[in-house]
């Protein structure tokens, strides 16, 4: 999934104009046009290793910009989440069943104020 992302971004960077573009690269990629999406491909496959490189980092740059986007509002409603329920703040934090994600739940079960604590930490990156 990461990767048709970054290839939407990619896509959208290199043959749409840039006041549509910034239109574009929020959709999932199989809104974007067939045809961008296979001439991005066959453009990204003839690139050197070292410039496949450079626009995977662009692109991930922007992935991280795009989040950050609406992070104050989310921060927030994982700090209530982490709150009320700390395993599942953590789980939607990292979008994955970790390490973290464990630690948390075992925290919550065992001392509940603990696992807050702790998932309050993972949300505010402080972890």
């Amino acid at each position: 999934m990461k990767k048709l992302i970054l290839l939407s971004v990619f896509a959208a960077a290199t043959f749409l104009q840039p006041s549509f573009a910034a239109y574009v690269i929020p959709q999932p990629a199989s809104e974007l046009p067939a045809t961008a999406v296979q001439q991005s491909l066959e453009e990204f496959r003839h690139l050197s290793r070292k410039e496949k490189k450079g626009r995977i980092a662009a692109a991930k740059k922007e992935m991280k910009q795009m989040r950050r986007q609406g992070s104050d509002e989310r921060t927030i409603l994982l700090v209530i989440l982490a709150i009320l329920l700390p395993p599942l703040a953590v789980y939607l934090h990292q979008e994955a069943i970790n390490t973290k994600f464990w630690i948390s739940l075992i925290l919550t079960l065992l001392f509940w104020v603990p696992g807050v604590i702790y998932s309050l930490l993972v949300v505010l990156g402080v972890v």
